[in-house]
């Protein structure tokens, strides 16, 4: 099977980060992948790295004539059987041609974007209810969650973070922007005194961050770490995992938590709380509620039996339905079927 995969994308974010591990997860499993991104040098040699010949594309707006040269001459040349687009604008830009055209929606977009694309690749039920609330065919949405990798990095050591070895240490990857949360989050660090809070991620909040964290008092136990390419080596020095998301369509920290064995305290975000199974694999607590989130960011400190529960129903969810291979056995399934039915409609037609 030959897939082009088309992302404009931003220079970090979560969609971003998936198109290179779904990449890559494509390569392992014998398909040929063919990527088409915007230029990114930190992208491009990662998906080099595959072996993949990447090109590049500025995925411009509509008055952009190199984009639409560039993808059709792609397609001619690499004869794709699926060409996969990653959000808004990558969709927009959807070649034409035999092969079948697909777009993964991971969130609550206009389908404007997507009149090009003849199939949904939708993250969520939610987001495939969303798409049919707007008129598209239920024949075409189809439900695709995203999946979790595990990297093999040693866990971080906490005096490199200028952490003490005793105090408790709350993970958070996440954008800096607030749709996260995150303001929210460190008005709770206030009621978790000996907690020392490692956000992990860029992004426009970051200076509204600092200065609340240092109006409430708690700079000294927040560390801003940027972005992290080496994720395990967090996850695994973390005690908890925390996702203070206002609005999250997926939320592949919940996944991550699982696969690392780390317990999770969430919100009810649509995302978490189409996923998760509270008090069983996650804490569960409302949105813009910072003593909620206090609260059960205490109880897994405290109850070492609750923390080992969730972390063990956690494990067991990501082993059933959230690996890679799950994912990839999906996907490629979902496009055999689609290519069958394109190859038998042009030979009816």
């Amino acid at each position: 099977m030959r897939i082009m995969l088309c992302l404009a994308g931003a220079a970090h974010g979560g969609a971003e980060t998936f198109f290179v591990d779904l990449s890559a997860a494509f390569a392992r499993a014998g398909v040929e992948i063919f990527p088409v991104i915007r230029p990114n040098a930190v992208r491009q040699s990662a998906l080099r790295r595959l072996g993949a010949p990447v090109r590049t594309a500025p995925y411009g707006k509509w008055l952009d004539a190199r984009t639409g040269a560039i993808l059709r001459r792609a397609v001619r040349e690499v004869e794709p059987d699926v060409v996969l687009a990653f959000m808004n604008r990558a969709a927009a830009w959807m070649p034409g041609g035999d092969h079948v055209k697909a777009a993964r929606l991971g969130g609550y977009y206009d389908l404007k974007y997507y009149q090009r694309c003849r199939h949904l690749l939708c993250i969520t039920p939610a987001i495939r209810r969303h798409a049919l609330a707007a008129g598209w065919p239920a024949g075409r949405a189809h439900v695709l969650p995203n999946f979790a990798t595990v990297d093999r990095y040693l866990p971080e050591d906490r005096g490199n973070l200028d952490t003490p070895r005793d105090a408790p240490v709350l993970l958070v990857p996440s954008r800096l922007h607030h749709n996260k949360g995150l303001d929210v989050l460190l008005r709770a660090l206030v009621q978790v005194p000996r907690a020392v809070c490692w956000l992990a991620g860029d992004g426009p909040a970051h200076g509204a961050l600092v200065r609340l964290a240092a109006e409430l008092g708690v700079s000294d136990r927040v560390r801003f770490l940027g972005w992290r390419a080496d994720k395990g080596a967090l996850y695994r020095a973390a005690d908890v995992v925390v996702f203070p998301s206002r609005y999250e369509p997926f939320g592949t920290v919940s996944l991550e938590a699982w696969a690392y064995e780390r317990p999770l305290v969430t919100t009810d975000a649509d995302g978490p709380a189409g996923l998760v199974a509270p008090e069983s694999d996650a804490l569960m607590v409302p949105r813009e509620d910072p003593d909620a989130l206090a609260a059960a960011i205490r109880r897994v400190l405290d109850e070492p039996r609750l923390a080992t529960r969730l972390v063990a129903a956690g494990r067991m969810r990501y082993d059933r339905d959230y690996t890679e291979a799950a994912c990839v056995a999906r996907y490629l399934d979902l496009f055999g079927r689609l290519i069958g039915q394109a190859d038998a409609a042009r030979e009816i037609a």
